[in-house]
């Protein structure tokens, strides 16, 4: 049977989410949790990527096994076994054919920015001491919903086989002491997030006007945008699937 596992990771420890030959990854500590509990060797195809250092508060995999009689139970142990960076909230039955990174129609990032020096945010934020304008920044910020290809914030020499994103929702917010980037879109490329970030920011800065968004995406260039912002900003906050692939009331 299909399951997928919905769970939240601080990447600060972690190499990223993908198995990795030399690091210590997501996948990694995730599988051997399953396998020991479940007495069965079994791998974790996850909705997505997240690079070295990135967190998620929201996260889902899928993994195959026989019927799992009492989920809420391995929940608790799994959460017991694994450490305490990584938490796991439910474990759902799915239907045969539904694949964690392929059916998820929308994903939700945000990227946290404190303004001020703050010892509870060093690892939690990124720290940027120069003065903003975020009405520039907003502005900015939605000139990013009228473009499709986004090649010019993806990682370089990237294998991907398309560069189209449909955003769907970008905007900064205040939310308590800090600054909250919010990005929605149905898919994203790697480093997209941190280089449309570092792109905003030099708006913020006054070193390039929020009309040049629309030049630096039809480059195509990365070296047009921005550099990427420390990963330790950055948060998967949503993933979301329709409701026909789980067998069962989510």
């Amino acid at each position: 049977m299909r399951y997928f596992i919905q769970f939240s990771y601080f990447g600060k420890a972690y190499h990223g989410w993908q198995n990795q030959p030399n690091a210590i990854t997501v996948q990694e500590v995730l599988e051997k949790a399953l396998s020991t509990l479940l007495r069965q060797k079994l791998s974790v195809v996850g909705a997505g990527r997240t690079d070295t250092g990135v967190h998620a508060k929201e996260m889902f995999a899928h993994f195959d096994f026989d019927e799992i009689r009492d989920r809420e139970e391995l929940v608790y142990r799994l959460n017991a076994f694994l450490p305490e960076d990584i938490s796991v909230q439910g474990i759902f039955r799915m239907v045969p054919e539904a694949h964690a990174r392929f059916d998820a129609v929308e994903r939700t990032y945000e990227y946290w920015l404190v303004q001020e020096k703050n010892p509870f945010y060093f690892d939690f934020a990124h720290y940027a001491k120069h003065s903003l304008d975020l009405e520039a920044m907003n502005q900015a910020t939605s000139l990013l919903l009228g473009h499709k290809d986004f090649e010019c914030f993806s990682k370089s020499n990237s294998d991907v086989k398309t560069f189209l994103c449909n955003v769907k929702k970008a905007v900064w917010e205040k939310k308590e002491d800090k600054w909250v980037f919010t990005i929605t879109a149905d898919r994203f490329l790697r480093n997209m997030v941190r280089a449309i970030v570092g792109t905003l920011l030099d708006v913020g800065m006054g070193k390039i006007n929020p009309e040049n968004i629309h030049a630096i995406l039809e480059s195509k260039d990365r070296g047009e945008a921005g550099v990427s912002v420390p990963a330790k900003g950055l948060y998967l906050t949503k993933v979301l699937y329709p409701k026909e692939r789980f067998d069962e009331q989510k």
